[in-house]
């Protein structure tokens, strides 16, 4: 070797990598992942007897030959859609996708997502309890032919809350399956659970087999999210409901009467975009009526979101859509599902708490939340060491945190740990406490979680308090000798003021469109109670053994069912109302003010909420069943709506693959969608000062009505009405108006109104928001 010169060595040395780099690029480039390929069916060549030998064909066809690929034609397709959407879900090269991408019929290609879970008061709160509401929505069995397709982790058949005692039998026009499969049997579907099916191609092809041994691979649920959100929706009357005491009373569905339909489609690792497609295009086909949907993976423009593109086919068919707003607030611009032809629904309390409290050893009392029950209670009249391994900065530390294996046992043993929000869950810090000795939590919000207080199945005594709270407790702790101990109160029902927008839930604006206002509306989603699942603690910690029926969880994946349930029922009473009119229904009598006649409030802040909060407000089932005013929007108005969007014919390919929609450019701008809600966007250039808006309402009120606008004031503009007053003279009548808008000085921020319409019997509100891009 001392005889070879460097300059040659250097040379062998550079060939190697050059080779060795150009080896992994080409195995780069071989390396097959998931992709869904989205076809035009009529461009189906006549050679071929049905849609799914051709796609099969087509994708044969790009395949790059190999030894080692040689057979596996066959298994590279996942999935056929026939339904909501149309094409396949294949197992592709990058090389393979290209050749794809220039076949004949080929209108776009996808490649895989993962989407995460967002994870009985409420019927109560919602005036759904009272004496009159069965007649109020129905007093026959039109309720049970109703059916929710809910996509998530399965459904646990033996909950009580899914017993079909005194339902008819399953709707004629009902098409769907009870697949089988370890834990899951035919007698499990029932007349309440009339489909259970599953999906896992895609989230194997990406994270390999389910273990069978650790995982149901069926529609047995094992996570209980499914049959949490399964039970928000259709849960049947089961009284003497409660979590380990908590919250006792009766449980029940918004729809009770309907039935629901499990698509599995999340499993432990996540949920991936291919098995979501298909469970969407399966349930359309089965005959859904109503699609929850307690996901979301993020936001992507309308025609490159699989999911968006599945809800406008399941949208065409008459199905009402379903998806919750995400868990990202307080941030702005932190919403996911926000098409208009989706139902987005953010999270707000409800008028019920779990009250805790703080001694320190100063005898002052903090007030914070818990649903901890256990055979280990602190003694009141004792007081306990308190700790804190953080600092005085703003930043967490892993201790401060209390992430598992950052809690040395001889520092935490006997006494009550101080643990930061963050990272890791809730009740999983109290488990590394309970590991680490210690002998009670206190669970301190951060800034981002503001004063709002989630109650928590904890393994040992703990409480969670708001941040400034935990400021004051942490201030405490770092003197000698600090003390507290924790109290549990139970159950507290007339909690004042409420609802509030959940801090966690996900705020707009809506950056894709401005124009087209989210979320939808908020509900219910902090500290339901609803069914649960038996194979998981009510803490989800493998080491927690105790089993309930019923469990209480918050989230927007917990009121994105309750508005799937609420339209369920609207569905029963108005057969014939399009999904748009439902959500119109919904939208136009949502409630803007508390249970103390003041407006919404954020839960973050403490302040009031505005429409990028909590959308046109809170929703009001008893009003939404004669809502007087519906403002309807047909499959071709969407389109038109898309038209306006900067898509290429490419692009819109694959919203008007059904009908062979064209733009017909019906709409001057995207605020001229028929919307229930109101968005004024005006430009950068200051020469734009006047917007003119443009809706129809349609009459399903009393044939004869005569309405009357009230509009807001606002500092940056003046918003007129023309006409000022419509009068119907028939049902079903349609009539339009416009909003007109002139600037009188551009703002910095977007400002917030409404615009009623009043006929003495019903209010039908929308809520309006005006921004001036310059001050963006």
């Amino acid at each position: 070797m001392a005889g070879i010169p460097v300059k040659f060595l250097f040379f062998f040395v550079s060939m190697c990598l050059s080779i060795n780099l150009a080896l992994c690029a080409s195995n780069m480039r071989n390396t097959k992942k998931t992709y869904i390929i989205q076809m035009d069916k009529r461009a189906k060549p006549d050679v071929f007897i049905d849609h799914v030998k051709w796609y099969s064909s087509l994708v044969k066809s790009v395949l790059v030959k190999s030894l080692e690929t040689a057979g596996d034609e066959e298994e590279r397709i996942l999935y056929s859609y026939q339904t909501a959407f149309h094409g396949v879900a294949a197992q592709l090269s990058e090389e393979e996708v290209k050749r794809l991408q220039e076949q004949y019929g080929v209108l776009a290609v996808f490649p895989e997502i993962k989407y995460e879970l967002h994870t009985t008061r409420s019927p109560m709160f919602l005036g759904l309890d009272r004496e009159d509401s069965n007649k109020l929505w129905s007093d026959r069995f039109s309720d049970h032919n109703v059916i929710v397709g809910v996509l998530d982790t399965g459904i646990w058949p033996e909950s009580p809350s899914f017993n079909d005692t005194g339902m008819t039998d399953v709707p004629a026009h009902w098409k769907g399956a009870c697949e089988t499969g370890r834990g899951f049997e035919k007698h499990h579907c029932s007349k309440k659970i009339v489909g259970a099916r599953v999906f896992y191609r895609g989230y194997e092809s990406s994270s390999g087999k389910i273990n069978e041994r650790d995982e149901y691979k069926s529609a047995r649920d094992q996570d209980g999210h499914g049959t949490h959100t399964a039970g928000t929706v259709a849960g049947s009357v089961v009284r003497g409901a409660n979590l380990l005491g908590y919250a006792y009373g009766t449980a029940r569905g918004m729809a009770p009467g309907a039935r629901v339909s499990a698509y599995k489609v999340c499993w432990v690792g996540g949920c991936f975009s291919s098995d979501i497609l298909s469970a969407v295009d399966q349930a359309v086909a089965d005959g859904v009526n109503v699609l929850s949907i307690s996901l979301g993976g993020g936001v992507s423009s309308y025609n490159r979101d699989s999911l968006s593109i599945a809800a406008f086919g399941a949208m065409e068919k008459g199905v009402f859509v379903s998806c919750s707003a995400g868990n990202g607030g307080p941030d702005p611009i932190s919403l996911t599902n926000v098409s208009p032809w989706i139902t987005t629904v953010g999270a707000s309390t409800m008028d019920r708490d779990f009250p805790a409290t703080v001694k320190l050893g100063t005898g002052k009392i903090v007030a914070g939340a818990s649903l901890y029950k256990g055979r280990k209670n602190l003694s009141t009249e004792k007081q306990y060491p308190l700790i804190y391994l953080g600092n005085n900065s703003s930043s967490s530390l892993p201790s401060s945190l209390c992430l598992a294996g950052t809690l040395d046992d001889a520092s935490v043993a006997g006494k009550i740990v101080i643990c930061d929000r963050g990272i890791s869950p809730r009740v999983q810090k109290g488990q590394v406490v309970k590991d680490a000795g210690g002998v009670g939590m206190i669970l301190t919000n951060t800034a981002a979680n503001g004063e709002e207080l989630v109650a928590d199945s904890h393994l040992l005594p703990a409480v969670a308090v708001g941040e400034r709270a935990g400021r004051e407790i942490k201030h405490y702790a770092s003197a000698r000798n600090a003390t507290a101990t924790l109290r549990f109160l139970g159950t507290k029902l007339g909690i004042r003021p409420s609802p509030v927008v959940a801090a966690f839930s996900s705020r707009g604006p809506n950056f894709l469109t401005l124009e087209i206002l989210k979320p939808d509306m908020v509900a219910p989603g902090v500290n339901i109670l609803a069914a649960w699942t038996g194979a998981l603690g009510p803490s989800s910690l493998p080491i927690d053994q105790r089993r309930t029926n019923f469990n209480i969880l918050s989230g927007t994946s917990m009121s994105c069912p309750h508005v799937s349930g609420i339209a369920a029922l609207l569905k029963a009473r108005h057969p014939d109302w399009s999904p748009a009119a439902i959500k119109s229904a919904l939208m136009t009598t949502a409630y803007v003010h508390d249970n103390t006649y003041k407006s919404l409030r954020d839960a973050s802040s403490a302040t009031p909420s505005t429409p990028y909060d909590h959308g046109a407000g809170h929703i009001n089932p008893r009003k939404a069943v004669d809502p007087g005013l519906i403002y309807d929007i047909g499959a071709q108005d969407y389109f038109e709506f898309l038209c306006t969007q900067e898509l290429s014919p490419s692009q819109l390919m694959v919203f008007g693959k059904f009908s062979n929609r064209t733009c017909h450019h019906s709409l001057a701008n995207p605020g001229d969608l028929n919307y229930p809600a109101i968005s004024a966007v005006f430009p950068e250039d200051t020469k734009v000062s006047v917007l003119t808006l443009h809706r129809t309402v349609t009459n399903v009120g009393s044939p004869i009505s005569n309405y009357h606008v009230v509009v807001s004031s606002f500092k940056g503009a003046v918003v007129k009405v023309y006409p000022a007053r419509l009068n119907f003279t028939s049902r079903h009548q349609k009539l339009s108006y416009k909003v007109t808008f002139e600037t009188k000085s551009r703002q910095k921020a977007p400002e917030f109104g409404s615009l009623i319409w009043k006929d003495g019997t019903h209010k039908v509100r929308s809520p309006i928001v005006i921004t001036w891009l310059a001050s963006l």
